[in-house]
């Protein structure tokens, strides 16, 4: 038996989890969730983790494995764009107090996560036919925009590819649309219009106030949406757009996975005919696109199986 320390660190929330690996079987036995932004460093995040109801300390485990919302350099430090610190595995205070530690991209975890033992409870948004030794693409909307995408390899094995896709720009294509990007670009401030400001919880907040006129929490909006609602239409095409770029980027074969907060909460987004009007709407490659299955994985530890999982992948 294996014990694997997996962490989930978000914009948001920090999740982390003990968990038990026999043989190949993977469980979990105990989790807690913490505000990253309480948190004044990583350092501090740990020390919270050590005085909570958690009951393991985090040098028992054989490996640890954290995910964090934020390019990896050098396997042991990144500077996450949406927290106010950076993880730095080499740091004398954080060295000691783990085991022997692995820092992956949060959504390479989440991309480990469709091989874990969740994946068989992922909720089937488009039907499809995934093609065997394909690529899987690997996308998801919380507090920012994750994508990744995971690569089968000899033996049963699987590589995850990073990817900060998020930032990229995003593609406004109507006039309605580009008077929607001009107010976004006011209102937040930014001069580049990427993808994690528009297919996001900040974003949808940000939609909703230029169709409505309502100025609203993201959680507030999401608590209001209806199945006629404009808003829910221009989210759920958004989100369809995002998914039909990336799965055509990575010729996504295997199929596509969706993830994160925004989705898990509000599945109708990829349930309104509007997100597969736009996942499969491509002159040349719709023929494709109708093929590619697509599932939901609306279970919120989802990053946590996938660093466990890819922790005992290491350990194996």
């Amino acid at each position: 038996m294996h014990s694997i320390l997996a962490a989930d660190i978000g914009g948001t929330s920090s999740r982390f989890a003990w968990f038990e690996r026999v043989d190949s079987l993977l469980s979990l036995r105990e989790s807690v969730w913490l505000s990253t932004r309480d948190a004044a460093s990583f350092a501090g995040l740990l020390s919270s983790l050590q005085q909570s109801s958690f009951s393991h300390a985090p040098d028992e485990a054989d490996i640890a494995v954290f995910a964090v919302a934020g390019p990896v350099e050098n396997g042991n430090r990144c500077l996450p764009p949406n927290i106010a610190w950076e993880v730095d595995l080499t740091r004398r205070e954080i060295s000691g107090v783990l085991p022997p530690t692995v820092l992956i991209n949060d959504f390479v975890a989440q991309a480990y996560a469709c091989r874990s033992p969740i994946a068989d409870s992922a909720r089937s948004i488009l039907p499809g036919k995934a093609v065997r030794g394909a690529a899987i693409a690997v996308v998801g909307a919380g507090t920012g925009l994750g994508k990744a995408t995971l690569v089968p390899l000899e033996h049963g094995r699987y590589q995850a590819l990073p990817s900060e896709g998020g930032h990229a720009l995003f593609p406004f294509v109507s006039p309605r649309e580009q008077a929607y990007a001009e107010f976004l670009r006011q209102k937040s401030g930014q001069p580049q219009l990427i993808g994690d400001l528009v297919v996001s919880g900040n974003g949808l907040r940000h939609l909703h106030w230029f169709l409505s006129g309502e100025e609203l929490s993201a959680r507030e909006v999401i608590d209001r949406l209806q199945p006629n609602s404009e808003t829910l239409a221009w989210a759920a095409t958004f989100y369809g757009r995002v998914c039909r770029n990336f799965a055509l980027e990575v010729l996504a074969r295997g199929g596509l996975y969706i993830a994160g907060g925004v989705a898990a909460r509000s599945p109708q987004l990829l349930t309104h005919p509007s997100f597969q009007r736009e996942f499969i709407d491509s002159p040349a490659m719709a023929h494709l696109l109708q093929d590619i299955p697509v599932w939901l994985i609306d279970n919120q530890e989802s990053g946590l199986w996938g660093a466990a999982w890819h922790g005992g992948q290491l350990l194996a």
